[in-house]
């Protein structure tokens, strides 16, 4: 019987085969799909590690599978899958793109700087200081589906428009019979944050199209040259209503409280348990 929150036979169908083998100890090992389901409650709840279930093993056993799956690319090729399993529905290739700054909680800073770390660390490990605290910005790519494509991360007082085009590069849906990737949407939804004009050129040399509504500021320098401002940048109002996807998807992220507010001292430790549960809005 499948618990509250826990994988279905469905999901597990899915992500099973992508696991590595289990390993010998002594010849014990705790069941992948235990293991899975005690990282689930774990951010579904918020809760300490430490306050794991006893049904879902010991919690240094599922905290050491998230790490090492991190480290190794595990839980990216279960979402990459997921993606373009043939059972399910193909990419919407409207993609929306935005960002959302998490509280991180105090437990979250003062990460160690070790070498050789089995979860390498990153600068500043995406946390940085906003108006609310300590905090680290998620940005996102959804499809037309809203279903997350791309996630990175970037400390909370970080810009919104720099980490557009990496957003981009880092989407790789493969075809599900194999193939080269697709990387490039058919059409582009941001807000105004992402309205400048070196992001609508480099936009134009990828053969992107998007819709992008204009600040204000710049409607006023193009006015105020006159014929010389040159014409309004091509705006499609109808499809940029469809922009509020990626806030939905945002909002599906932070039903899970352990992503609501980042408690992981790594960032790396932060973006695989976001593409674990991105990995399971595919599947569900």
């Amino acid at each position: 019987m499948v618990g509250r929150g826990e994988l279905t036979d469905k999901a597990w169908a899915a992500i099973g085969p992508l696991l590595p083998p289990p390993g010998r100890r002594n010849g014990r090992w705790r069941d992948h799909r235990q293991v899975i389901n005690g990282i689930l409650w774990k951010l579904r709840t918020g809760a300490p590690w430490r306050d794991l279930p006893g049904r879902y093993g010991p919690w240094k056993t599922c905290h050491e599978r998230l790490r090492r799956w991190a480290a190794d690319g595990t839980w990216d090729k279960i979402l990459a899958a997921a993606q373009v399993r043939e059972d399910g529905q193909p990419v919407e290739w409207v993609i929306s793109v935005d960002s959302t700054v998490v509280r991180a909680h105090q437990h979250a800073a003062g990460a160690r700087k070790l070498g050789g770390a089995l979860v390498p660390a990153q600068a500043g490990e995406a946390i940085g200081r906003s108006r609310g605290g300590l905090s680290t910005k998620i940005h996102l790519a959804a499809d037309g589906r809203g279903r997350p494509l791309a996630i990175l991360l970037s400390p909370g007082q970080a810009g919104d428009n720099p980490f557009l085009l990496p957003a981009l590069d880092a989407i790789s849906v493969a075809g599900p019979r194999g193939g080269r990737p697709r990387k490039r949407p058919a059409l582009l939804l941001a807000d105004r944050g992402y309205a400048h004009d070196s992001t609508r050129a480099a936009l134009r040399r990828r053969g992107i199209r998007h819709a992008i509504p204009e600040r204000r500021d710049h409607k006023a320098r193009r006015a105020a040259r006159g014929s010389y401002g040159g014409r309004p940048p091509d705006f499609d109002k109808e499809a940029y209503k469809q922009r509020n996807l990626v806030e939905r998807c945002f909002n599906r992220l932070k039903q899970w409280r352990d992503l609501a507010t980042r408690y992981a001292k790594r960032a790396a430790l932060y973006r695989a348990s976001l593409v674990l549960i991105s990995a399971i809005i595919w599947l569900t």
